[in-house]
């Protein structure tokens, strides 16, 4: 059996959390504390080190997905969790524009430090004042090749579809 580790990164309340809780199968490890800075402003708690979720895809292949915090001040954990990341997800807020610029310093972080297959997920776009997926793509000045994936983190199928894709993207740059 294999086991591919995944990263779930993005801005402050972009939905993380609760993307590994609706798709894992064991009960998610999560480090979730009450909010003490601005924070507290937008949720009532917030991840402090990390989330822990797994799931088989089929026999043969388990994912294990960590989730970062998404604040600033606890992105030394970034470093330690991206090691031996196969695959990264950048989650994004489609409704919290002003959170967009926070997006970019994470994916460039990521990037920086090592070159992963990632994707984008365009979380809650069941909301009315959601920027679409091609919104995103140019708002974040991403690059064509880059998938931006319209994502609801509270619906199975909509994780499950986020997580084959990017499934997609690591297999395709392995045959390359």
């Amino acid at each position: 059996m294999q086991t591919v580790k995944m990263v779930i990164s993005g801005a402050v309340n972009a939905g993380k959390t609760e993307f590994i809780r609706t798709i894992s199968e064991i009960e998610v490890v999560s480090t979730e504390r009450p909010a003490t800075d601005d924070t507290r402003l937008i949720k009532k708690e917030t991840t402090v080190a990390m989330d822990f979720g797994r799931i088989a895809i089929g026999d043969d292949l388990v994912l294990h997905l960590f989730g970062t915090p998404g604040q600033k001040r606890f992105d030394f954990m970034w470093e330690i969790l991206s090691e031996g990341m196969l695959g990264l997800i950048i989650l994004v807020d489609s409704t919290r524009p002003e959170t967009f610029r926070e997006t970019n310093r994470i994916i460039d972080f990521f990037m920086s430090y090592r070159e992963t297959p990632y994707v984008v997920a365009a979380n809650k776009q069941d909301r009315p004042n959601a920027w679409s997926p091609d919104e995103l793509r140019l708002a974040l000045r991403l690059p064509s090749h880059i998938k931006v994936l319209p994502c609801m983190a509270t619906e199975r199928e909509s994780v499950k579809n986020v997580l084959l894709e990017l499934l997609d993207v690591i297999m395709q740059r392995s045959e390359d």
